[in-house]
């Protein structure tokens, strides 16, 4: 089994506050001194990993999933670093103001800290292939389009991002706009929804099913070749972290294997 390092007063100088950030490091890490491994950054840390200090109810038990993937073969061993979200979690995954629900973004802030200092101390401080075809990202719902977001903003950085319910349709389809030509760059992306997933919180529509899929085709014109692009839309799938686990399997799989 791997073991999971918790940090609870990680300071992140441009949102000014202090962040919980959580490690696990792959069984074996410590017995294999000279090997390097790939890093995974996932974002609402207290609900990846099944750990007597996540989440009291559902999480995605990232662990579990990526120990039977790397015993069945499917995988080679990954860090993964899973960052709590805060109080503010809507403004702080929101790259952009969402004027219907009033968030003012600080999203920019948080890309800073993960690219700038959490990136950096976790490269230092382990074992890792810090190039972008070894670094990936994930979230779901706000988490998911964030993650869309590094992929934009530092394709340098974070070459395999997953997006589990990304809302994509945020700040009047947003990332649409701004993503308008393929990275050039190293890249694999994993999305995935419900493929009748609607919620409306605070009577803002947000259908995932229907903006996922396009956001898949805006990326196919866009010149993304289906070895570095898969959809997923699943029948039945809401918008809860029970769908998120029941669908982690098959992401994590695609996107790392």
């Amino acid at each position: 089994m791997g073991y999971v390092h918790i940090v609870r007063d990680f300071p992140s100088t441009p949102e000014g506050f202090r962040r919980t950030v959580r490690i696990y490091t792959p069984d074996g890490y410590d017995a294999a001194a000279e090997h390097r491994f790939p890093v995974l950054y996932m974002h609402d840390g207290q609900n990846v990993f099944a750990h007597p200090e996540s989440a009291l109810f559902d999480t995605w038990c990232a662990n579990l999933v990526l120990e039977s993937m790397v015993n069945e073969g499917r995988s080679e061993p990954w860090i993964i670093v899973a960052v709590d979200s805060g109080t503010g979690r809507l403004q702080e995954y929101s790259p952009w103001d969402e004027p219907r629900s009033g968030v003012k973004a600080r999203g920019e802030a948080y890309a800073r800290f993960l690219v700038e200092e959490l990136k950096p101390y976790i490269d230092r401080t382990y074992r890792t292939r810090p190039s972008a075809e070894w670094t990936a990202t994930m979230g779901s719902s706000l988490g998911g389009l964030f993650s869309l977001y590094l992929g934009l903003r530092s394709p340098e950085v974070f070459g395999r991002i997953g997006a589990l319910s990304p809302t994509v349709m945020w700040s009047g389809n947003r990332l649409f706009d701004q993503w308008t030509q393929h990275s050039r760059q190293w890249t694999r992306i994993y999305l995935d929804a419900g493929s009748h997933e609607f919620i409306q919180p605070a009577g803002v529509p947000l259908n995932y099913g229907e903006a996922t899929r396009d956001f898949y085709f805006h990326l196919k014109r866009l010149g993304y070749a289906d070895h570095e692009l898969f959809l997923v839309l699943e029948p039945g799938g809401g918008h809860h972290e029970r769908d998120w686990q029941r669908r982690l399997p098959f992401a994590l799989r695609w996107l790392l294997g």
